[in-house]
């Protein structure tokens, strides 16, 4: 049989042995408990062996420049075909992308404006900021301009050696510290205030090449060049994304940024300013709101560029329709959620001719209100009614209501899943003895009795980005949700104003962990020193010898397990490491056990299965916290990088349930969460509020809105039609009264609830 893709044996990751049948040319959701192994069958089985077959059939040269893909533990893969995956894996390309270039909508503006606009700037390249021809020549086509505040790079009350220069990298014994501190031209125990006019300008000034210190004196062996010049071509045009902890920090104080004042902050040179279009120019329309454009498009009629035209009508309309049209072309990537990262690749193959592809979704409603996820459904059939298969891994259940086929993962998390529990139609579903089934059929209603206030919080007059002069009050110790539709301007105004009122608030968001891919749960919630110090005590050893990352680390892998070999031009290949056979730890380390176990068993146990192991409290008391988020499945030794940003900010959120009595702000919590999984988030924060916390949830679950004491509502619409406070109060006065995108959606959520 051709009509399904046939899998047998699939045991990546947690997958037990899985023999499976998927049919084709039809719109499949797998959904199942986070950890049950819905991503390990979708993309790291399915998915990594159709991308993997696919690349072999390019040129090593070609797989060179191609995404890498292990070949996945599965005994046989059938009717396969190729695969487009569309995750929320955030979009890259630095400070010069922009919505406008990674849909490619961009390029079509560039060509229309190079054949209509006038005066006529030349070929498209010459209204692209991203081209020598086309940028602004102050800017280089960034739209911001970057300037050093001297006052703040150096110190003028220290000496070179009391560290004057304030930027790390020039700290005290650094290699760029060397280069004035032995360049022979400063005496480095003298105050920079005490310097002659001659030696500040050496120190601050002095192009490259153009002075050569005294005899012997170029210790760091490299041209002597000024503060400034050397500080500007190294690190002024970048970022400051690009930097992390204090040397963030330390480059926002010193580094001020402004809109660049030649080009207004549109990036593009006088000539591109200067063509017009129907009295519009390309940056008029690259920073006007998508669904601006749009409707200015269709008003334009040009015979001799109506392809063109046609095309680039397309193109918005999907933006639109993904419920995007808030967007700006000239809006940067970065700045992007996962979700609309996600829904803005999705705009690149809604138009594609191919049929017969796999087309494969990573939870494509997040960041998405109910009144949009409709839409993106109608988007998802309209791809397999062209003859594709189209493969979602999700939570939602509209998106499972509409589904050719439903297949449930579980029936648990970690070793407890990895087992397809469940196979059949939307309606079978809502009856089946699975914990997505008993999710389905639940009963949930408003908070019967919200909790008081004591005393408010006032965000006053907020301007951020969309807010229209927004005032507001969030009560405290209690829960309060923050909803709207996506870029209704939710998180302008608690993250953007909330800080500002509210300065000891803990953000606790789904952004990746800092650490290397030695980082593991074990290590970011402290939990490794309890657990070392136990083994040291217990067996009189150095507790250095029970880490991964000091002595008692593999040396031939340096303590991960693995071993990375790079392949050059071909796909590099992970391994594991034949000397500690992927245990992390030395022999001497493995030697010594507590009560019948080494410390590599203990870093491959899960919460759940440490919870039973360990009875110290110290120890107890932190694996409670990761079960009480809902991570028990996760092991303690698994590395950060391999998490979902759900489960990046569940671990978060259990590190900071030690310190209770806070201000915490949960940015969309129920990602990744399994609808079995709301009531654990609800209860957890009820437990937050109750022992003196203040909560605030930015949500567009119902579920979560219904549970909250107390609801702001974002709006009414998206971007420039969003930016004011719609609501306020209980969800109970919500739904009575209100008649808001969120209100209709909470009704029709209860009707539906109430007919189950």
């Amino acid at each position: 049989m051709t009509d399904v893709i046939r899998i047998r044996g699939a045991r990546e990751n947690s997958l037990k042995n899985v023999d499976l049948d998927i049919p084709k040319r039809c719109l499949s959701v797998v959904t199942g408990v986070s950890g049950s192994g819905k991503s390990s069958l979708v993309f790291d089985t399915l998915a990594a062996e159709s991308g993997r077959q696919l690349n072999e059939t390019f040129s090593a040269f070609a797989q060179g420049r191609l995404p890498s893909y292990g070949q996945p533990d599965v005994d046989h893969l059938e009717n396969l075909s190729a695969v487009i995956i569309v995750d929320q894996k955030r979009l890259s390309g630095g400070p010069r992308s922009t919505v406008g270039t990674a849909t490619d909508i961009g390029a079509r503006l560039r060509l229309l404006f190079s054949r209509i606009g006038t005066p006529s700037a030349g070929y498209s390249n010459a209204y692209s900021f991203n081209d020598p021809a086309g940028m602004c020549p102050n800017c280089q086509g960034l739209g911001v301009s970057a300037a050093v505040d001297v006052g703040e790079l150096l110190d003028e009350n220290r000496s070179l050696s009391e560290g004057a220069i304030t930027f790390p990298p020039f700290a005290p014994g650094q290699w760029m510290w060397k280069a004035y501190a032995r360049s022979g031209f400063f005496d480095v125990d003298k105050k920079i205030r005490d310097y002659t006019p001659e030696e500040r300008d050496i120190l601050l000034h002095t192009p490259a090449d153009t002075l050569s210190p005294p005899a012997g004196m170029d210790a760091v062996g490299t041209a002597y060049e000024g503060l400034l010049p050397r500080f500007t071509r190294i690190y002024l045009q970048r970022e400051p994304e690009s930097f992390k902890g204090r040397q963030r920090e330390a480059f926002e104080r010193i580094v001020t940024r402004r809109r660049c004042p030649q080009c207004g902050g549109s990036r593009l040179a006088e000539p591109a300013r200067n063509s017009l279009i129907a009295g519009r120019s390309i940056a008029d329309c690259n920073a006007m709101q998508v669904d601006e454009l749009l409707a200015v498009i269709d008003t334009l009629d040009h015979p001799e560029v109506a392809p063109l035209l046609s095309r680039l009508r397309e193109h918005l309309q999907r933006l639109v329709t993904l419920g995007l049209g808030y967007l700006s072309l000239d809006r940067a990537t970065s700045t992007l959620s996962g979700g609309e990262s996600q829904r803005i690749k999705m705009v690149r193959h809604l138009g594609s001719a191919l049929t017969d592809m796999l087309y494969v979704f990573d939870e494509p409603t997040v960041g998405l209100h109910p009144r949009d996820v409709h839409t993106l459904g109608q988007m998802l059939l309209a791809l397999r009614d062209r003859g594709n298969t189209v493969i979602v891994v999700e939570h939602d259940p509209e998106i499972m209501a509409i589904a050719d086929h439903c297949i449930d993962m579980g029936p648990g998390a970690g070793a407890a899943g990895g087992h397809v529990v469940f196979q059949g139609t939307y309606a079978e579903l809502q009856r089946a003895d699975t914990p997505t089934g008993a999710g389905l059929r639940a009963e949930r209603t408003e908070r019967a009795d919200p909790r008081p206030a004591s005393a408010w919080m006032l965000i006053e007059r907020a301007g951020t980005h969309n807010l229209r002069d927004v005032t507001v009050r969030i009560p405290r110790d209690v829960m309060t949700v923050v909803t709207g539709v996506a870029g209704s301007g939710k998180s302008s105004l608690v993250l953007g104003h909330l800080p500002a009122v509210e300065p000891d608030a803990v953000v606790i968001d789904q952004r990746p962990i800092r650490g290397s891919r030695r980082s593991n749960p074990a290590t970011f919630t402290g939990l490794l020193d309890l657990i070392r110090q136990i083994f040291a005590r217990a067996t009189r050893q150095p507790a250095g010898l029970f880490t991964p990352n000091s002595s008692g680390g593999c040396p031939a892998c340096e303590g991960t397990g693995l071993i990375y070999t790079d392949l050059a031009f071909m796909e590099g290949v992970t391994t594991r490491c034949e000397s500690c056979k992927g245990r992390r730890f030395t022999p001497e380390a493995q030697r010594h056990e507590v009560d019948g176990r080494t410390i590599a068993d203990v870093f491959e146990m899960s919460v759940d299965e440490a919870r039973r192991f360990f009875s110290q409290e110290p120890v107890l008391s932190v694996l409670d916290r990761l079960a009480d988020v809902g991570l028990g499945y996760l092991t303690l030794g698994q590395s950060l990088d391999s998490l979902s940003g759900g489960e990046r900010q569940r671990l978060k959120l259990a590190a900071e349930l030690a310190t209770p009595g806070r201000t915490i702000v949960l940015d969309e919590p129920t990602t990744g969460l399994h609808i079995a999984d709301i009531d654990r988030l609800i209860g957890l924060i009820d437990r937050l509020v109750d022992s003196g916390s203040t909560v605030i949830v930015i949500e567009h679950n119902l579920d979560v809105i219904l549970a909250a004491d107390w609801a702001i509502d974002l709006g009414p619409d998206a971007g420039r039609d969003g930016g004011h406070v719609v609501f306020e109060g209980t969800p109970h006065q919500m739904i009575a009264t209100s008649a808001t995108h969120t209100a209709r959606h909470l009704r029709r959520h209860l009707a539906a609830r109430s007919r189950r």
